[in-house]
């Protein structure tokens, strides 16, 4: 479903971010994306649905190359959820933020209401469509902002440190809401505890590379790889 061949960005001032970038992502795999800040984990990210651009190399989704010819359906079916929910969070109201994507698909709007009903459903915030954003907890709002991408019915989601700044109760409410959805995840996280509680498989990212692709279970008892890259065991 998700194709990455020999993948690699340099930043603008020639910086190199990632090398060389090989994965693939079957339909309803769930993958933890792991590594030290700076070692790209969100650089590679922002490629799936075509943020950034590498030098090198291609990413394909759904047998789709990501470019300009294909772009609109790319972001379409990656769902890119930020760390910071106020950065995709712009709207007066949760159903204006949740329908913004299908309404500039052009759909209709009984069609648009229908997505944004089932998206709050989805992340537990149905009947929360005519509150603002800005007046919720951060775990409301990172709710809202998964679904103003379920909203879109992606193939993919890419999320970025999801359980960042949450409280005990808001992280475990997401970890169920991650577990329950039936889409293929790349997440991006440094919550340990998580990744062994959600996905069956773990890549670690180290200055641009990957340096171990595995099942969640042989990684974390691979104690010198953990102590290498600076991961601790859950």
């Amino acid at each position: 479903m998700l194709t990455v061949q020999r993948l690699s960005y340099r930043y603008p001032d020639g910086t190199p971010a990632l090398h060389d970038i090989n994965l693939q992502i079957a339909a309803g795999e769930k993958v933890a994306l792991l590594g030290p800040n700076g070692a790209g984990k969100s650089t590679l990210l922002l490629h799936l649905n075509g943020v950034l651009r590498g030098q090198d190399g291609s990413v394909v989704i759904d047998g789709l190359t990501v470019n300009d010819q294909h772009i609109r359906t790319v972001r379409a079916r990656v769902g890119m959820v930020f760390q910071d929910p106020d950065d995709q969070l712009f709207s007066p109201t949760v159903f204006d933020d949740v329908a913004f994507g299908p309404i500039h698909m052009g759909l209709q709007r009984a069609e648009v209401e229908a997505r944004v009903e089932r998206a709050l459903a989805q992340v537990g915030m149905a009947g929360n469509e005519q509150r603002m954003p800005h007046h919720m907890s951060l775990g409301q709002r990172k709710r809202v902002a998964i679904a103003t991408v379920l909203s879109m019915s992606p193939t993919l989601l890419a999320l970025d440190e999801p359980s960042a700044g949450l409280d005990p109760r808001a992280r475990r409410g997401l970890i169920e809401l991650l577990q329950e959805l039936p889409l293929a995840m790349l997440v991006s996280t440094h919550d340990m505890r998580m990744v062994a509680e959600v996905f069956p498989r773990t890549i670690v990212l180290s200055q641009g590379r990957i340096v171990a692709d595995a099942a969640t279970t042989t990684l974390l008892a691979d104690v010198d790889l953990l102590e290498r890259y600076g991961l601790e065991r859950p």
